[in-house]
């Protein structure tokens, strides 16, 4: 199993949240950091490193670790992935990516604010995601998280990420709320309209982040982007020009 961090870099997740907006073509949740930490004043997509506690294969009855692992090009530990991406969905937006004792995602009104009401705690490092999860009878649903690409930082960057983007569909009934703790606000917006601000100037963003974008921008439909995504028919050959800006061999 990869270890969560070698020499300056740290294994983390990203996740690219859709939802279709009012012609049925995909929107996407972007938050803003603020103008400290990693990534000072860019427009990202939620996401975070991985934790000790993310290696919990039972939370995810949906995918196995040989097959999450066999999906990244790993020898072990992708399961790992998985539970980080439901981790930040929900500690950065509220987005419950998790499935109740009835192997549903669609969950009540009731169920999801008592499961809301426990974000804090999550965010003040007072509870562990694991335990969370348990306390309600929750499973991460793992069949709805598509990989997506694999993202280095490059060397000229102290502090650096091996990052994995995943895709997923905001489940029915379910709200993005931005962490203002770790994010200065947060919006759904249409990948394209997101490559505007930043070609304007209003927006800035790193390549990862915009090669993404480019992708999705080509989508009609969330349905057809998170297909063709987990068929695999979106990923790039990998050049040394993408290289110089960070990604990496899709597996």
């Amino acid at each position: 199993m990869e270890p969560l961090q070698r020499d300056n870099i740290r294994l983390a997740a990203t996740v690219m949240i859709l939802r279709a907006g009012q012609d049925g073509s995909p929107e996407v949740f972007m938050v803003k950091r603020p103008g400290a930490g990693d990534f000072p004043d860019l427009h990202v997509f939620p996401g975070g490193k991985l934790d000790a506690d993310d290696w919990q294969p039972e939370l995810c009855p949906d995918i196995t670790d040989a097959v999450a692992s066999q999906r990244l090009g790993i020898s072990a530990g992708g399961v790992r992935y998985w539970v980080a991406v439901a981790r930040e969905c929900f500690e950065e937006c509220g987005v419950l990516l998790a499935r109740n004792v009835d192997h549903s995602i669609t969950l009540s009104q009731e169920a999801r604010q008592a499961v809301l009401a426990a974000r804090p705690a999550l965010l003040a490092g007072e509870v562990e995601w694991s335990a969370l999860l348990q306390q309600f009878g929750l499973t991460i649903a793992a069949d709805r998280i598509v990989y997506f690409s694999h993202w280095l930082t490059p060397p000229s960057v102290p502090r650096r990420f091996d990052t994995r983007f995943f895709l997923a569909a905001l489940p029915e009934g379910q709200a993005a709320m931005a962490d203002t703790d770790e994010t200065i606000s947060g919006q759904w917006i249409a990948p394209g309209r997101a490559l505007e601000r930043y070609r304007s100037g209003q927006w800035r963003m790193i390549d990862p982040t915009l090669r993404s974008l480019e992708v999705l921008a080509d989508f009609p439909s969330v349905e057809q982007a998170l297909g063709d995504v987990a068929g695999e028919q979106h990923v790039k050959s990998w050049t040394p020009a993408l290289g110089r800006q960070g990604m990496q061999p899709f597996r």
